[in-house]
């Protein structure tokens, strides 16, 4: 059966730009401006903003700009052009657009005149560019003004209302006009085991007036530490974890289990979380994220104690979990709990517990920073299967590896010892005189085929070694070289099955077809010194090669 086609629900009455062309083809505005209203209010979204007010943009000589702009962000309100989500229409106020026409008033001012729409060309956009830099704006947040302004603004040229050069030298939108601007972010880091102790028994501490029988509607605190305690557990994102209705728990097939179920809004996506019995908790984790019960009992006891709220809130609100009374022009109001809201209380949370970091400083918790705490503990949970902590987390395995994962605590301890082993080895004049390797010999590992060719340089391209002219086994090197055999092998469950084929499949091959069968004909080696380096290296294998994150370390999958 065919995929039914869903088509979007539009206000029709949104206003039109009334415009004429002159001689010359430049878009002349007939409308009154600045109009009546200018605020223009946004749909329901997590971060609870209700209005972007356009006024302080009018009579600064960017009128017909401003105008434009303004009825463009009502379009995408009323779903007249693209399905945009309500947080996305809020960043191209907020980030976009709030800082471009910011830029545009000092633009009008140099050219001593009022702008028109036909003044949007590429001469504009470097000087917006060059705007955002001298404000100061870290790389990332550039970028992300950048394109929520070319967002909008193409839009605008869509409906012939400015003129976008697409090619030629005077393109109007530069390609990549940020290049490498991801890696400058840092981005959230996992909660160390300590810290996520500290965590788990602050919110334990702090949950526990829910469960008492003289419990009653909880305020904005409350709500915020129980969301943070499904956080931790669930390693979902914000926005699903704010909009999560009461209706959340599904049917499982499997007996005193069933499921937690978000929806994403952004991606028209939903994900699920296993919630088993008592008895199941320690059982080992599966390509589904398990939660406590106890979650589940948290979630229930706060729709428990939320069901006079919901039965006060406006239909639009009635589904939802976190709902709390507030203060409204003095009287009492239902409000659902909103992404800033809960920064704010969780910056209270961490001040009235005292949590500290390692360093000594407040401790830094976001939902981001505990889904990448949740990702990491399925990561070590699983022992390094980077395609179940993919679909635990809901991610690509890519997104996964890339964005979420960081080197465990027990890194620094696996280095130190491969550092002691390999000062070991050059005490013992193993990787000097006798060019001994890793993988088995070089005839000359400074300056060999794939040697980096610098002053006193040793060549550590161990992926290379068997394609290498300056590459030499003897019986005596067979631990090393199925030590780095197994190793390979063992990488094949770990990383991205594109990464695999590309870098190491070969590898096993040539060392059966090239070296071990090679060896044994010429009778370099006997079959009993195979067989033995052979199950030695699988049972106790080299410690250069013992450690799980070696290929990561050395970049040589980079």
């Amino acid at each position: 059966m065919g995929k039914r086609k869903v088509f979007l629900k539009t206000d029709l009455s949104t206003p039109e730009i009334t415009h004429e062309r002159d001689g010359a083809g430049c878009v002349k505005l007939l409308d009154s401006i600045p109009p009546r209203d200018t605020k223009v209010h946004y749909s329901p979204n997590p971060y609870g903003a209700r209005v972007f007010d356009f006024a302080p943009w009018y009579g600064a000589g960017i009128d017909d700009l401003t105008y434009a702009c303004q009825r463009q962000i009502e379009r995408f309100i009323d779903k007249q052009d693209s399905d945009i989500e309500s947080s996305t229409i809020l960043g191209y106020c907020q980030t976009g657009l709030r800082r471009f026409l910011d830029f545009s008033v000092m633009y009008a001012a140099t050219l001593q005149r009022s702008l028109r729409l036909s003044d949007v060309d590429r001469t504009m956009i470097d000087g917006y560019m060059s705007f955002l830099r001298d404000k100061g704006y870290a790389a990332c947040s550039q970028r992300v003004s950048y394109y929520y302004t070319k967002a909008v603004l193409s839009a605008l040229a869509r409906r012939s209302l400015i003129v976008v050069v697409s090619d030629g030298d005077e393109v109007t939108f530069p390609k990549n006009p940020y290049p490498n601007s991801h890696r400058a972010a840092k981005g959230e880091k996992p909660l160390s085991a300590s810290e996520r102790r500290l965590v788990a028994v602050a919110l334990r501490r702090a949950i526990q007036p829910l469960f008492s029988a003289d419990a009653k509607s909880p305020d904005s605190y409350m709500l915020s530490v129980a969301l943070f305690v499904v956080a931790l557990h669930t390693g979902r994102n914000a926005t699903p974890l704010v909009e999560m209705p009461i209706d959340c728990f599904r049917a499982h097939p499997k007996d005193s289990t069933e499921f937690l179920a978000f929806y994403k809004r952004r991606g028209h996506t939903s994900s699920r979380v296993a919630l088993r019995a008592e008895s199941d908790i320690d059982r080992v984790v599966e390509s589904m994220p398990t939660v406590r019960p106890g979650v589940g009992r948290l979630i229930r006891r706060v729709i428990e104690l939320t069901r006079d709220v919901r039965a006060q809130a406006p239909a639009e609100l009635a589904d939802r979990v976190w709902l709390y009374y507030s203060t409204c022009n003095q009287h009492s109001c239902v409000q659902p709990l909103t992404l800033t809201m809960l920064s704010d209380k969780i910056a209270d949370f961490v001040s009235n517990h005292a949590l500290k970091d390692s360093d000594g400083r407040p401790l830094r918790l976001t939902i981001g920073r505990l889904r990448k705490t949740f990702v990491n503990r399925i990561y070590e949970l699983l022992d390094g299967d980077i395609l179940t902590t993919a679909v635990a987390a809901g991610n690509q395995v890519r997104i996964t590896d890339q964005h979420y994962l960081r080197p465990g605590e027990d890194a620094v301890k696996n280095w130190l010892f491969m550092g002691q082993c390999l000062v070991q080895e050059l005490i013992t004049n193993t990787l000097g005189a006798t060019e001994r390797t890793p993988v088995g010999r070089c005839s000359d590992n400074q300056h060999g085929q794939f040697a980096p060719a610098r002053d006193g340089e040793v060549c550590q391209s161990f992926l290379n070694c068997l394609r290498c002219r300056n590459y030499v086994v003897t019986g005596d090197d067979l631990w090393r070289l199925f030590s780095f055999y197994w190793r390979v092998l063992k990488e094949r469950s770990r990383v991205d099955r594109r990464r695999w084929e590309r870098h190491l499949s070969h590898i096993p091959r040539l060392i059966d077809r090239d070296v071990i069968y090679q060896g044994l004909s010429k009778k370099v080696f006997t079959q009993a010194q195979v067989d033995a380096a052979r199950e030695r290296a699988r049972n106790n294998p080299h410690p250069f090669w013992a450690s799980d994150t070696i290929f990561v370390s050395l970049g040589d999958l980079a």
